[in-house]
């Protein structure tokens, strides 16, 4: 009788490869039996190429793993990520809509919701390249009036932090100054991923 392990892959969106790793390396997962595959972080904005690129690598690299996390939330596909993955049923993803939900927690996120629903949302990645996917990947610095119309319903900005700086913090307040929104800063840490990743490490299994 000898022990193998299980081997496990995240494919997962590039605004979440820095925290993934960080968890990682905590956990002390190590490369070969928990490794990280990801989609460009743009495709934020571009749903429709979420499940295509998801399916791509799954089905390059799946053969290879015992589990596959999908560390996406609905992300704007319409249940076409559900969808796709009744395809393959080694794939398991986060739980939640998006990754707010889960790196907040799910009843948190809930409750500031409840709280107030003109509520917009950034992580560490998004404050990092708001310019880049916000201001640029809805074409505020080329249309400027699209940021009155994009949000119009928007009362707060709502930075929930992951590893938060005091040059985070200070970008994330000019960020929901620019938009013109109320700013609250939640630091949550890694919520839902860090659990969830801990509960996909690999696990020394005995074979006969």
């Amino acid at each position: 009788m000898h022990s193998s392990t299980q081997k496990t892959l995240i494919i997962a969106c590039g605004a979440l490869a820095k925290e993934i790793l960080a968890v990682k390396e905590a956990m002390a997962l190590t490369d070969g039996v928990f490794d990280l595959k990801c989609l460009p972080a743009g495709y934020h904005n571009y749903p429709n190429k979420i499940v295509p690129g998801l399916e791509k690598i799954i089905n390059e690299n799946g053969d290879n793993y015992d589990r596959i996390l999908i560390g996406y939330g609905d992300c704007g596909t319409g249940g076409g990520l559900d969808r796709m993955m009744e395809k393959y049923p080694k794939t398991e993803r986060l739980p939640g809509a998006h990754c707010y939900a889960f790196y907040a927690g799910l009843p948190e996120f809930d409750a500031m919701m409840e709280e107030e629903l003109g509520s917009f949302f950034l992580t560490d990645y998004l404050v990092r390249h708001f310019e880049t996917l916000i201001v640029k990947g809805f074409g505020i610095d080329r249309y400027p009036n699209l940021k009155a119309i994009y949000f119009e319903h928007y009362k707060r900005l709502v930075y929930i932090s992951q590893a938060p700086s005091d040059e985070l913090i200070a970008e994330a307040r000019k960020a929901a100054d620019f938009l013109g929104l109320a700013f609250e800063h939640r630091p949550v840490g890694y919520g839902e991923l860090a659990s969830y990743i801990a509960q996909l490490a690999p696990k020394e299994t005995a074979d006969v």
